[in-house]
């Protein structure tokens, strides 16, 4: 049976380069230059690069000695996060002015449901135009925009014409524009899923929307049935302004590989310190606790306990986060340590939740020796 496609308007829009750009904005010295955000220390990780620098191959998550290496004349500079959130503020507001329905996905990218606006105004192409506009006149940064009939397709299409630029999938477009698409483009496949589908013979839109949801659901579980609809531009997911965060965390890269637990139970307790502080400011609790370990040799491990109860202490958490460690013996020195809480109450109850909790910690806490 057919899914009826209910043809919304959606953008996407990416800011450009985000927080190179604002750098170069507050820099003007640095326009034109070849700059990475993050990455300067020893063991920096680049958090974002400009686009003079992506020339030379550097990218964000690469390590900073990696960037140097591909650009000997790399600025590094260190991230200012408060700046960043207090642009991406203005820009939200001036996407309020065309809808209410606006759901951010991080600092620098949201999506906008313009099918109904503010501006009565049935073009969501010349909304998207004027946006940028707005963006480039009032904040002075460019930004790139994704038309189409639902969130995916606006998102690849934001894409395309990168930097400062959009493009528009019209309803009749849909079809051939996801045809042509390379399936690593495709929401939820990832590399592992790509090699396995290029093994099959499975390169493009064509050649997965020629498979049955039958074979596709045989080879890839759950996920085939996803890739079967949204190969066809079957995408059921609404544009939702109130996203619930779904978890909160906090880690630290060593500037030495750390192969003490002594070692490491001390930065735990500065990270878990520092989650809480997280925690409280965001008025939540959770439930399961995660520790993330990154060894020497780039591994990554996880280990997760779901306790009876929600909590935001640092303490609780420490104690939670040393069980994880010592769960099982370590495979190797370690380069970054993290911390993460999920299962979150993010409901009308989250203050009170958190009350309780920190009460029952408390207690809990009187009985320990």
């Amino acid at each position: 049976m057919e899914i009826s496609k209910p043809h919304r308007k959606i953008i996407h829009v990416d800011m450009d380069a985000f927080y190179a750009s604002v750098e170069q904005l507050d820099n003007p010295d640095l326009k034109g230059k070849p700059l990475a955000v993050g990455g300067g220390s020893k063991r920096g990780v680049v958090s974002a690069a400009s686009y003079e620098a992506r020339k030379y191959g550097v990218r964000s998550a690469m390590p900073g000695y990696t960037a140097q290496k591909l650009c000997p004349e790399l600025i590094f500079v260190k991230p200012r996060f408060d700046r960043y959130k207090e642009i991406s503020a203005k820009i939200r507001k001036i996407f309020l002015d065309y809808t209410d329905l606006v759901e951010p996905l991080s600092l620098d990218e949201a999506y906008l449901d313009v099918t109904e606006n503010k501006k009565g105004n049935p073009s969501a192409t010349l909304i998207a135009k004027e946006i940028r506009q707005r963006i480039f006149e009032e904040v002075g940064l460019t930004a790139s925009a994704g038309i189409s009939i639902n969130k995916f397709i606006a998102k690849v299409a934001s894409d395309y014409n990168k930097p400062n630029g959009q493009k528009t999938v019209n309803p009749e477009d849909v079809e051939a524009f996801l045809e042509n698409l390379d399936v690593k483009k495709f929401y939820g496949v990832g590399k592992v899923t790509q090699a396995k589908m290029y093994e099959m013979g499975i390169y493009t839109g064509k050649d997965l929307k020629g498979k049955s949801e039958a074979f596709l659901t045989e080879y890839f579980g759950k996920s085939g049935a996803h890739y079967y609809r949204i190969v066809r531009g079957i995408h059921l997911s609404e544009v939702k302004p109130n996203r619930e965060r779904k978890s909160l965390g906090a880690e630290r890269t060593f500037s030495e590989n750390v192969a003490s637990e002594i070692y490491m139970l001390e930065r735990l307790q500065n990270i878990a310190e520092e989650l809480q502080r997280r925690l409280k400011k965001s008025k939540v609790a959770g439930r399961t606790v995660t520790l993330k370990i990154k060894y020497s040799d780039f591994t990554l491990q996880t280990r997760s306990k779901t306790l009876p109860y929600y909590i935001s202490d640092a303490d609780i958490l420490l104690e939670t986060a040393k069980e994880l460690l010592y769960q099982e013996k370590m495979k190797n020195s370690v380069r970054l340590l993290g911390l993460s809480l999920s299962n979150l109450n993010t409901g009308k109850e989250a203050s009170k939740k958190v009350k309780e909790a920190n009460e029952f910690q408390v207690v809990q806490l009187k009985f320990e020796f």
